[in-house]
């Protein structure tokens, strides 16, 4: 036998006891075609629906958890749908999950260790507490500046650039007669391949 939820959506107009007369019928069904009812949840109740259905901004929520076979679900919505007093319902297969997976072993803690070598800042004589930060960032410039630069980069001294720092640009002078003459010549080359 599976396991089925099935929810399902009572219009609000009902009267309270036609509405339990609906849920029981429903009920009545699954037991009739020989499914076993396991619980019929009315603890949502009257609520506002996402979206007007037929008209309607609120609907009565029942869930029913049942056990059948699987031939069962299409009755029961079968019925649901004759039913006009039913705005929604949904019928879901509950699949239990097979463990097939050996759980791991639990890991005891790793005990907490202190950082290497590390002095708090409480272990720290005065003067080194006191001494400026301006000395490491002058040792480490030191280091950058005794580092050999590659052979391959050329240094600013040896670029073109450096001898002559004035190179002033004079405007290109255009000759239209020569634009001319440069379309003539492509004019000419382009029909005798386009021939062969």
């Amino acid at each position: 036998m599976n396991r089925y939820e099935l929810t399902y959506i009572i219009d609000t107009g009902l009267e309270e006891t036609v509405r339990k007369e609906l849920i029981e019928k429903f009920s009545g069904i699954i037991r009739q075609n020989g499914g076993e009812v396991e619980k019929v949840d009315e603890t949502w109740g009257k609520r506002r629906l996402a979206y007007p259905i037929n008209d309607m901004l609120e609907g009565y929520y029942v869930m029913v958890t049942f056990q059948s076979e699987g031939d069962l679900p299409r009755e029961v919505e079968r019925n649901l749908e004759i039913n006009e007093s039913i705005l929604r319902y949904l019928i879901i297969k509950q699949v239990e999950k097979k463990h097939s997976v050996k759980p791991r072993p639990i890991r005891a803690a790793a005990p907490a260790v202190p950082p290497p070598d590390e002095e708090s800042p409480a272990e720290l004589s005065e003067t080194e507490r006191t001494t400026p930060v301006t000395e490491d960032i002058a040792s480490t410039q030191d280091a950058a500046a005794e580092t050999p630069i590659a052979e391959d980069t050329p240094a600013v001294e040896d670029s073109p650039m450096a001898e002559d720092s004035t190179v002033t640009e004079e405007p290109a002078v255009v000759d239209p007669s020569a634009d001319l003459a440069a379309d003539a010549a492509v004019a000419q080359v382009l029909p005798e391949t386009s021939a062969e």
